[in-house]
């Protein structure tokens, strides 16, 4: 069984970082504080960008988290307080479908 999230209660965020150490400590960090249910490391990965006017290519870390809508700012604001990049990305995308036991174990997760 799934559920239809038109309200958003759920989110995916994004943010990457320059080390594996480093993607678990945020990983760790975030689950601990209950700022996210989960959160998968991928990488590395190779992201090219534009950064202070040059074409940058790197070896990056991917971090997505799981967490509800209500936990958002306290997990931006966790996330901008202990990345060490001086602009992290954090990027949040809504689920808009899942099963109805996951989203259930993801609430309650994040509700301490």
């Amino acid at each position: 069984m799934t559920t239809d999230t038109s309200a958003s209660a759920w989110l995916t965020v994004l943010t990457t970082t320059d080390a594996a150490e480093k993607a678990e400590h945020l990983a760790r960090g975030a689950v601990r504080a209950r700022h996210a249910a989960c959160a998968q490391i991928n990488g590395p990965v190779t992201s090219v960008y534009r950064w202070k006017g040059e074409i940058e290519t790197a070896q990056e870390w991917q971090v997505l988290f799981k967490t509800s809508e209500g936990r958002y700012p306290e997990l931006e604001s966790w996330l901008l307080s202990v990345h060490d990049y001086d602009t992290p990305e954090i990027i949040a995308t809504p689920v808009v479908r899942g099963s109805a036991g996951y989203l259930g174990w993801l609430e309650e997760e994040t509700a301490g």
